[in-house]
């Protein structure tokens, strides 16, 4: 099984178009992407990928309201990442929104990613002050936006220069200096392995099992019935281009769009995901779930399934 694939860079344009609107089963390849992080399980306090060597000094106390002189780090694995001033990396969460600004992490949420105060930041070098903004959250305080996005740190970000926030649990990223995702350099593959019960199965290029949900629809094009706080536990695979799989069926093996405007990977135009319940590669702990979840076949058939 191989873990490491080589990068593609997403390709929009009509040809791909043309792939979304293709009928399902014919030999199409999907357009190339860029995978974004290392996914975690999908609660608010799991690990994304871990600090980066050679920048691992600890982050000295500092109170709890001050965000200071931000600035830009060059983080190994993902480029230009934006820290507070004791280089505490800050994150951005897919479920706010940046227009209007709004924040939806409170509660237990925002003890595991605190907000980060406006109250005293300023804009480094590499930073555009113009980017920086704050909002009024529930509690009266006032927490900082990046390009309209609500500011946060990881508590389990000890060091400076950690990541470890990146990826958890699909949504939540690290700012880049434009106040973008920052987004892994290499891309995630899908590939085979053997396991002792279930057989030949596909897993994502983090070796972590893939699934398809039996709600779902193939024909005459992919429909995922799995949104919401289902995709919460069930993360989407991205798209990954056929030249970055090994072992995997061609024909059939394209991207959609979904409602909420992402690509997700098919196989056999079977929409694909991966189980937040599993924390190793090699763990099957979404298979039959529900009576509707199975582990994937290299054909995209559901191993173990009922009939279809």
């Amino acid at each position: 099984m191989k873990t490491s694939w080589r990068t593609a860079s997403l390709v929009v344009s009509a040809a791909a178009v043309l792939t979304l609107t293709t009928a399902c089963g014919q030999d199409t390849q999907p357009p190339s992407s860029q995978n974004v992080g290392i996914t975690a399980p999908g609660d608010l306090g799991g690990v994304g990928s871990g600090a980066q060597a050679g920048r691992t000094s600890p982050a000295p106390d500092r109170p709890a309201d001050t965000a200071g002189r931000l600035n830009v780090a060059t983080d190994a694995e993902l480029g230009k990442v934006v820290t507070d001033e004791l280089g505490l990396t800050l994150y951005r969460f897919d479920q706010d929104s940046a227009n209007p600004p709004k924040s939806n992490c409170d509660g237990d949420c925002a003890k595991t990613w605190p907000p980060v105060p406006a109250d005293d930041a300023s804009a480094g070098e590499g930073i555009d002050k113009a980017l920086l903004g704050e909002i009024t959250r529930a509690d009266g305080t006032k927490q900082l936006t990046v390009d309209g996005w609500p500011a946060y740190r990881y508590v389990k970000d000890v060091n400076a220069g950690d990541v470890k926030g990146q990826g958890v649990g699909g949504k939540w990223f690290a700012f880049t200096p434009e106040g973008k995702k920052a987004q892994a350099a290499e891309q995630a593959g899908l590939s085979t392995r053997q396991d002792p019960e279930l057989g030949e199965i596909v897993v994502d290029g983090n070796g972590m099992t893939v699934y398809r949900f039996m709600k779902d629809e193939a024909w005459p094009e992919p429909v995922s019935a799995c949104t919401g706080d289902c995709v919460e536990k069930w993360p989407i695979v991205p798209p990954v281009d056929f030249a970055d799989t090994e072992g995997i069926q061609k024909k059939g093996y394209m991207t959609f769009t979904r409602p909420d405007g992402t690509d997700q990977q098919t196989i056999d135009c079977w929409p694909l995901y991966t189980f937040a319940g599993d924390e190793a590669p090699g763990d099957t702990n979404g298979q039959g779930v529900g009576g509707t979840w199975y582990a994937v076949r290299p054909d995209g058939k559901p191993v173990g399934a009922p009939e279809e």
